[in-house]
């Protein structure tokens, strides 16, 4: 199945992809050590932390290449990478953080905090925007981790009704979208069927822009790498609005 069938598409480890791997995970692990943990010391969300240049290279490391990308790239041309975020989970995700309400720890726990990235909550009450219109995510996992330890997790589908939703209302990055998304994302978890996506080291996860995504509790036992589950994605702006929204 393709990306725009299902709004995903995972690609198996390759020696492009195994050298990036290779080439990153040291300062990938040394940016995380330093890095604050949320939910209890379970999460490190690592947004931009991977000091990488526009083609993903670190350092004099080989830049970030393999299937996935060139499958990305052919839907918008190449694009300049943003410095990768490092999402690491450890055993115990998601422990519930003090300042946290019981209702957004339960949604990270049944719902896996299901989200579409580039919608930034603003204000006291935390209305959506579309500031960060992505042209695609792509996932790259880092280090080893049984499958059930923490996996990214989507809903089948979902960019389907996302692109539907925001093609008839034509948002702008002023627009407030929070009701609109409310209600598409609730009837995303009644009709697309959730998808857990675990990834060997060097194994990548490509996104459509629309679909939304998580990321699974961390079941009991489930073994990891030492520093975790860490899995670098980068996400690419598409400044042109009215592409983001019409481009399939």
């Amino acid at each position: 199945m393709t990306l725009a069938a299902r709004g995903w598409q995972v690609f198996a480890p390759e020696p492009a992809t195994l050298a990036w791997v290779a080439s990153v995970l040291p300062e990938a692990r040394a940016r995380l050590a330093c890095a604050p943990r949320r939910h209890g010391g379970t999460w490190v969300p690592g947004v931009d932390l991977l000091p990488n240049d526009a083609t993903g290279a670190v350092s004099c490391g080989p830049p970030l290449d393999g299937a996935a990308l060139t499958t990305a790239q052919a839907l918008f041309g190449p694009l300049p990478l943003h410095p990768a975020q490092l999402s690491a989970t450890h055993p115990g995700y998601p422990r519930r953080d003090p300042s946290e309400t019981e209702a957004a720890h339960r949604f990270r726990r049944l719902r896996h905090a299901t989200h579409l990235d580039g919608l930034i909550p603003e204000g006291p009450d935390r209305r959506r925007h579309l500031r960060e219109p992505h042209a695609w995510i792509l996932g790259v996992a880092l280090t080893e981790a049984e499958p059930d330890a923490a996996p990214l997790t989507v809903l089948d589908g979902s960019h389907r009704l996302i692109g539907q939703a925001f093609r008839a209302a034509r948002p702008t990055p002023d627009t407030d979208l929070t009701d609109l998304y409310a209600t598409i994302r609730r009837r995303a978890f009644d009709s697309c069927p959730r998808r857990a996506l675990p990834l060997p080291p060097g194994g990548a996860v490509l996104l459509h822009r629309m679909t939304l995504h998580g990321v699974a509790p961390w079941a009991e036992g489930a073994r990891a790498d030492p520093d975790g589950r860490i899995i670098a994605y980068v996400r690419p702006l598409l400044p042109d609005l009215d592409r983001w929204l019409s481009a399939a």
